[in-house]
């Protein structure tokens, strides 16, 4: 038997505009970008041609991998359980409004792609919110090159 769940997330297109500090100051990501020579006028140019895409927990995007998903559970404690409580707190206002609410729209996750290789842009809370109660989030998947 398996149990069921009414919860649900609407999965919603980003503002790349809003995710700005992930490319200039997110320490963990600069190697990724150089790697891949991505500068932030290739990211907003492509942006809009990204898709909403399923993404079950996984290191894997279909056949892409994608770094810094941080997808395991033990990733998880380490991430963003034991975090320092500012980050953990929007993590907790998401999660205690789903469980009120029973449902919430979120702007999804975005994922960078470049040649066969991918990058968790932003969105790593959203990711866990879905991930954490047997959801596959979508994630708005953006192809570089």
């Amino acid at each position: 038997m398996n149990s069921q769940s009414n919860l649900s997330i609407t999965w919603l297109k980003p503002d790349i505009e809003e995710e700005r500090w992930e490319f200039f100051n997110h320490p963990a990501k600069q190697e990724w970008y150089r790697l891949h020579a991505v500068t932030w006028d290739l990211i907003v140019a492509g942006f809009d041609s990204g898709v909403l895409v399923p993404y079950p927990r996984s290191g894997m995007l279909g056949d892409i991998p994608v770094a810094l998903s941080y997808y395991s559970y033990s990733d998880y404690q380490t991430y963003l359980a034991k975090a320092r409580r500012g980050y953990r707190i929007n993590y907790s206002r998401m999660e205690d409004a789903l469980q009120k609410v029973g449902s919430l729209d979120l702007k999804a996750p975005i994922i960078l792609s470049s040649g066969e290789e991918g990058v968790l842009f932003s969105g790593y809370r959203r990711l866990c919110l879905g991930w954490n109660y047997g959801m596959a989030p979508y994630v708005w998947l953006v192809p570089l090159r």
